[in-house]
């Protein structure tokens, strides 16, 4: 008997993430127990078939993981771990660890921290891995042997370390990044390490999660490059991070400085704002590598950069909110009068000729003017509007800072996107941006989804309730935001019942109904001039319409046809996720791509949910997006038309598309 070699081996934990595994996870188990390995945990990672059940009626201990990802699993089985616990072995449970190599690794425990089985150095291993493994492997073992100087073989599944070893290890990641973090990890904390050769099997059953697909191949990929990646800046900036904030804080303030004396409106203004935002943008950049950032000086840069840029000259956006608030004070309906209205002609003002779009009516939600009045009900200035839009921007930072460290929220703080569309340029989707974040911090005290083993009924129906109500008033402020409502309706009746769905659904739209009151009649509610051409057909820093357009002309005539697109990719976001944050991310995400206007302050809707993520993706964007300003550059020029070229939107675009799957910390994408 293979047990005589190794009988109740009591100080290992065997740990096997299992995912639809059935028919393979019994035999697994009973091949460890073997060799003497008792101590079994096996963590479900939402099957849907009797992996659970076999696995248990096997003999292991089964715990339940709902969040999807190869190292969530590995974290959650490593909880509670028995004191007398040394060792953790990690394998697979879809068979095609070859197990017979445990001897080996048993006996080795006296000479090594980490034992790896090598799948490389065996003929059977090299034959049954797929060229996606293999190309991986080797560069990513290249690449950690490039910045750590250990040149490893293989990123095989099959790996034993010590307990104390890998508590000191703090492990972050939460998908495939898993094992490359430990195995850097360990040559950074010098422990002795050895790779054994171990053969390999062809899946005994399931499919699999990475290989399998060119998808989970590429979403592997990019997650073992960017654990790389990640890893790397922190061991370059570990001796330097005392000063690095001091250095990316001040040149962020420096750069916000030159940034207000900037002005969109002359091209003798261009060369101070570009000069500026690439400062902004370099000590933003720098802030990448921060692993500490002092408090107080945290703040300071977040409000001086923001009180600079209040001095700057406004987008022409803020003439319209100045403008719509004012004539709301005449007596008259934004919704019913354009700027050029004849009737509107003796209030004009010595800035009138400033407000963009001058013959079409006011496009923004009701709440949107309800808060318009109220500033210039204050002061028709802006100042008033341009302080009120930034206090909201701070004020998120606020609610941020309370789930958050300030390192990472230095992503939505110190962003010059952020600074300048808020502070600097006076656009007011700060306001349509707070409610969300509040009905994000609603949600975040239950994290699996308001499970009912969490919590009662009661208070699920509070937290829908409350974050329905905060959805609700960014709904009524910007009409994009309505999908989020859908989901909290959704996850409502998924898991409390219909009546709460329908509540979170009426209240979600009460704010919009209530402010919608101020300008309708019984016989007329014309919120959205929908027969302008602006609306219809209007085009600006596009990406998919920008190409669709190249081979399709009528999808330049009318906006209405991206509905379609964005209707199903979100119904696909309301299957899958089944997190406020991550729906919201990756909704904003698929909206901007797809949508037929875009600016550049637009980008600023999916930031505050980068926080969490710490989505490459969105850090490349906050500094590509401002390619976006050559726009009013070449009108204060006089050139006529309002696209980009085809260099620029690649540069605006494909940074953003291609790092949004670049995960910083896939842990956080799971949290």
């Amino acid at each position: 008997m293979k047990s005589s070699l190794h009988s109740h081996i009591d100080d290992i934990l065997v740990i096997i993430p299992v995912l639809n595994e059935e028919s393979t996870i019994a035999d697994v188990i009973r091949n460890l127990q073997n060799y003497g390995l008792n101590r079994i945990r096996v963590v479900d990672n939402g099957s849907s078939d009797r992996s659970r059940e076999v696995s248990l009626d096997a003999g292991a201990e089964v715990i339940t993981e709902s969040i999807v990802g190869y190292g969530q699993s590995c974290w959650r089985g490593l909880q509670n771990i028995p004191e007398q616990i040394e060792w953790i072995l990690f394998c697979d449970g879809d068979g095609s660890d070859d197990l017979n190599c445990l001897p080996d690794f048993l006996n080795l425990r006296q000479q090594y921290d980490f034992i790896l089985g090598d799948r490389r150095a065996t003929k059977q291993g090299r034959s049954v891995m797929t060229p996606v493994q293999k190309w991986g492997n080797i560069l990513a073992t290249n690449l950690m042997n490039l910045g750590w100087g250990h040149r490893y073989q293989d990123l095989g599944p099959l790996r034993m370390i010590k307990k104390n070893a890998l508590n000191a290890m703090d492990m972050s990641d939460r998908a495939f990044g898993w094992t490359v973090e430990m195995q850097v990890k360990a040559v950074e904390m010098d422990l002795n390490i050895c790779e054994l050769p171990v053969s390999y099997l062809n899946r005994q059953g399931g499919k699999s999660k990475i290989s399998g697909t060119i998808i989970g191949s590429f979403q592997a990929g990019t997650t073992i490059l960017s654990t790389l990646g990640s890893l790397y800046l922190r061991k370059e900036n570990r001796v330097t991070n005392p000063w690095l904030s001091w250095v990316s804080g001040l040149i962020i303030l420096i750069g916000a400085i030159i940034t207000a004396q900037g002005n969109l409106t002359y091209p003798s203004g261009f060369p101070y704002f570009s000069l500026g935002m690439a400062m902004m943008s370099i000590g933003f950049i720098l802030s990448w590598g921060i692993e500490k950032v002092n408090w107080a000086w945290f703040w300071a840069i977040a409000i001086l950069s923001r009180i600079a840029l209040v001095t700057m000259f406004p987008g022409n956006d803020i003439w319209r909110y100045i403008w719509e608030g004012y004539i709301q004070l005449q007596g008259f309906s934004p919704y019913e009068l354009a700027p050029n209205a004849s009737a509107l002609l003796s209030y004009r003002t010595e800035w009138w000729w400033q407000i963009n779009h001058q013959d079409v009516s006011a496009i923004y939600p009701p709440l949107s003017q309800l808060i318009f009045r109220l500033l210039a009900f204050i002061a028709p200035t802006v100042l008033v509007f341009k302080s009120a839009f930034t206090i909201v921007d701070l004020v998120i930072c606020y609610f941020l800072a309370r789930n958050f460290s300030l390192q990472k929220l230095l992503l939505y703080a110190w962003n010059p996107l952020i600074l300048y569309s808020f502070a600097g340029g006076g656009h007011y989707d700060s306001l349509f941006v707070l409610p969300l974040v509040i009905a994000w911090l609603v949600f975040w005290e239950a994290p699996a989804s308001l499970d009912h083993h969490q919590l009662n009924q009661h208070q699920s129906n509070y937290k829908f309730v409350l974050g329905a109500l905060c959805i609700g008033i960014s709904v009524a402020i910007k009409w994009i935001s309505l999908p989020i409502l859908a989901w909290a309706v959704w996850r409502a009746y998924h898991k409390v019942n219909l009546k709460t769905a329908i509540l979170v659904g009426l209240l979600g739209v009460l704010p919009l109904i209530v402010s919608s009151l101020f300008f309708c009649s019984p016989s007329a509610c014309s919120l959205v001039p929908v027969d302008s051409n602006f609306v219809s057909q209007g085009r600006s820093a596009t990406f998919i319409p920008y190409f669709l357009a190249k081979i399709w002309q009528y999808s330049t005539t009318t906006n209405s046809i991206f509905a379609v697109p964005l209707g199903l990719g979100t119904l696909y976001l309301l299957w899958k996720r089944s997190r406020y944050h991550l729906f919201s991310q990756d909704y904003f995400y698929l909206l901007l791509l797809i949508s037929p206007i875009i600016h550049g302050w637009y980008f600023t809707w999916i930031v505050p949910f980068g926080v969490a993520t710490q989505n490459w993706g969105i850090r490349f964007l906050s500094v590509s997006s401002l390619v976006y300003f050559m726009l009013p550059y070449r009108e204060a020029l006089g050139e006529n038309g309002w696209k980009l070229s085809l260099l620029e939107t690649l540069f605006l675009w494909i940074p953003f598309v291609v790092g949004y799957f670049w995960r910083d910390s896939r842990k956080s994408r799971s949290s």
